[in-house]
């Protein structure tokens, strides 16, 4: 069978293979936007030479195309320039905020998750140095009396020091459907902010409106993840273990797809009373009882699952849980 131009277009996202991602750019992309993305990147007036067609119609279809979420702008000098997509990873998110995608357009997103993603997953973490993405621990879970607090590790100070912060729809809770967590939770920073409210698909914030954001993220015992970058990151997403595109692998095959935080959880025996209510705050299962004596029983760590989250600290009544530094700073790629 000849390869059709959805195919070649998979491929050039990293999907090569893929049944499903063919489907889903044919949905929302026609042939002549498909040969115009694959074209890109270039400026209106360099893809008008490319593919055969008016300055002006290639600036529509352009523009069409960002609002879809498949293409995106980027900038030299003051010329506005179009790339495609460049992983699945900004294709999934963009797409399915498009506030006009297709119910059976996000339905298909899920199936993909379900049925594609984890091959292609397991693939990229033999590949790739380091996960994508990395945990942040809820920063009151720390002691910063006893061990370094990074800018990294601090969503709180990754928001502080944005120049400008808007909120966006949860993109996996938004097609999977599996949980009632909140779901205009997801934090983008600088330029992911400016893109997602250009695009209508997001609305500016507030620094104190993002940290209130964050506190009842916590509450609710949805776990913040960034990019895995020393340097901060475009996005602070506020992940449960259902619907999130990562962890439910992580949690059922101990796939090293995202990065514990620089922390790790530790209970003090003494202090703990086995009420169990740290069970319930943590996704991972890395947290079970050991009996004490023949009468009580008390919480242990399993070091390897804990992903440093912080959550159990913070539902812990006792205080018998605290969070240590177990990482150099180096964890962190530059």
């Amino acid at each position: 069978m000849t390869e059709s131009i959805y195919d070649q277009m998979a491929e050039k996202i990293f999907l090569k293979g893929s049944k499903i991602i063919p489907r889903l750019f044919s949905m929302i992309v026609n042939v002549h936007e498909a040969e115009l993305m694959m074209a890109m990147p270039g400026t209106p007036l360099q893809l008008s030479e490319k593919i055969g067609k008016s300055r002006e119609e290639v600036e529509k279809m352009c523009l069409d195309l960002y609002y879809k979420g498949t293409v995106f702008k980027s900038f030299k000098a003051d010329t506005v320039g179009y790339k495609m997509c460049r992983d699945m990873v900004q294709f999934h998110d963009a797409t399915i905020l498009w506030p006009d995608a297709p119910q059976e357009f996000l339905e298909l997103w899920q199936q993909f998750i379900e049925e594609e993603w984890p091959g292609f997953a397991r693939m990229y973490t033999e590949i790739l140095p380091k996960p994508f993405t990395r945990v942040i621990a809820v920063e009151t879970a720390i002691d910063a009396g006893k061990q370094q607090i990074l800018d990294a590790d601090s969503a709180d100070r990754i928001i502080e020091t944005a120049d400008i912060l808007a909120v966006t729809k949860c993109t996996c809770r938004l097609i999977a459907h599996k949980c009632d967590q909140p779901l205009e939770v997801c934090i983008q920073v600088n330029n992911s902010a400016r893109y997602s409210i250009d695009r209508g698909t997001g609305k500016e914030i507030s620094k104190t409106n993002a940290l209130q954001m964050l506190r009842d993220c916590e509450d609710s015992g949805l776990v913040h993840v960034s990019m895995n970058k020393a340097s901060g990151g475009h996005f602070i997403c506020n992940c449960c273990g259902c619907c999130c595109q990562t962890f439910p692998l992580l949690i059922s095959e101990g796939l090293e797809i995202c990065d514990p935080s620089r922390f790790l959880a530790e209970i003090d025996a003494e202090l703990c009373t086995g009420c169990g209510d740290c069970h319930e705050r943590c996704y991972f299962n890395a947290l079970e009882p050991i009996e004490r004596d023949k009468e009580e029983t008390v919480n242990r760590v399993t070091v390897e699952k804990c992903m440093g989250c912080g959550l159990c600290q913070t539902t812990c009544s006792a205080n018998a849980i605290s969070l240590k530094e177990v990482r150099e700073i180096g964890f962190i790629p530059a």
